[in-house]
This record gives structure tokens, sequence and C-alpha cells, in this order.
């Protein structure tokens, strides 16, 4: 999608998407050509929301409500969505490819289950944020790389969660799921794809979040982002 094509936003309404993400996954954003940073900023604002709707409900049935609304609106064509909605508006910047983002939704469902979590259940969010990896791919033109992104978006997942999941045999089961990804590389427009997989391996080995806001976290960070290794 050229600049011309660039979804109708404004520039408060980008920065409410930019602050609403991680801090790790900001850092990500900033290594998303221009060209590349409409659709990844839509990718992981939608993850940002998803885990949001997670954390501010209070039972189970009222996340899986919300989450439904999300998979609808994924289902539909972007024509159809309502106006209003900021995150709605950035995704139109996929151009039909939207519909591969239903698997994300159906990772963060998987996460409302009752403590412990299965390995069914972790694998099914792993594989979420490796569909919308792929997805994204599709939306850049880069399809030829949807399985290193796939890889790189269950990676992401499995260290994230050994790391947040709040039961010792759910983290145990995270680690034992997790696939060594090294040597998977992608072209500058997934970049911020390799910052997040390698700063939450990061963060794993170091075992508290120093791991991915040190300055030798960002300076791998920056590695990740510019060369691709």
């Amino acid at each position: 999608m050229t600049d011309s094509q660039a979804p109708t936003i404004s520039a408060s309404n980008e920065d409410i998407l930019v602050q609403s993400l991680p801090t790790v996954s900001r850092l990500a954003l900033v290594y998303a050509p221009k060209s590349a940073r409409a659709q990844t900023l839509a990718l992981l604002a939608l993850d940002a929301r998803l885990a949001h709707l997670l954390r501010h409900s209070r039972e189970p049935m009222m996340a899986q409500l919300r989450l439904a609304w999300w998979r609808e609106s994924l289902g539909q064509s972007a024509e159809q969505w309502p106006n209003g909605e900021p995150l709605l508006a950035l995704l139109k910047s996929w151009n039909g490819h939207h519909g591969g983002l239903a698997a994300l939704v159906d990772g963060w469902e998987a996460m409302t289950g009752a403590a412990p979590l299965s390995a069914e259940a972790l694998e099914t969010m792993a594989q979420g944020r490796g569909e919308a990896f792929a997805a994204l791919a599709d939306a850049l033109g880069r399809s030829q790389e949807r399985e290193a992104a796939l890889k790189l978006g269950r990676a992401w997942a499995l260290n994230d969660l050994a790391m947040r999941l709040g039961h010792a045999s759910e983290r145990d089961t995270a680690r034992e799921l997790a696939q060594a990804s090294s040597g998977v590389r992608v072209s500058r427009a997934l970049r911020p794809l390799m910052v997040l997989h390698g700063l939450a391996a990061r963060r794993l080995a170091k075992g508290d979040e120093s791991g991915a806001t040190s300055p030798a976290a960002m300076l791998k960070a920056m590695r990740l982002g510019l060369l691709g290794f």
C-alpha cells in the first residue's frame, strides 16, 4: 500500500494506539519501515487491545462476548465496519488481509479457561499469535515469508507466556512447548517481529523485565531491527 492509500486516521488517534502498546511492542514498532508502520501498529494494537479485554473482564463470559465482537468484525469486509473505532480504521491498511487475525482472537479466548491452563490452550494462543504474524506478512506483500513469520510469532508467544503466566505449571508447560527459532530471519518489513521474539527470549533467559529494557537489551533490539540477526 502506498502512502496515498494509507488509512484515514488522525495523528492523535494513532498516538493513542501507540501509547496503548506495552513498552517492548513500542520499541519493536520503531524498527518498522514507513511502508509497514500502519500494518504493524494495527497488529500490535489489536494484540494489546485483546489482552486488555481479558485483564479488565470480571468474568470469562464477559471477555468471550467482547472477543466475539472482534472475531465478527474481522470476519467482515472493511466497508462494513462502523466509523469511530481508530483500530478498525487502521486495520484498513491491511487491504483485505485482516481475516487472518481471527486466529489471534481465538488465541486470547483460549486464555479465558480455568487455571492452570492446559497445554492445548497455550498451543492455541501460540498458534494464534503465529497466524497473526503470518497474516501480517501477507498484508505487507511478503507471503513468501509466512512460515518464518509464523515461527517467530509462536516462539514470541511461548517465551512471553513463560514469563507472564501466574501458575508455575503453566510457565513450565510454555517452556516445554517453546521451539528454538534461531536462524529464522525475515526481511526489513518484518523486523519488528524479530525484535519482539528476541527480547522475549532474552527476558525469559534473564528471569525479569530487565532482560527487555536494559541497555544491553536496547543494543540487541537495534541489532535485530536494523541488521536482522
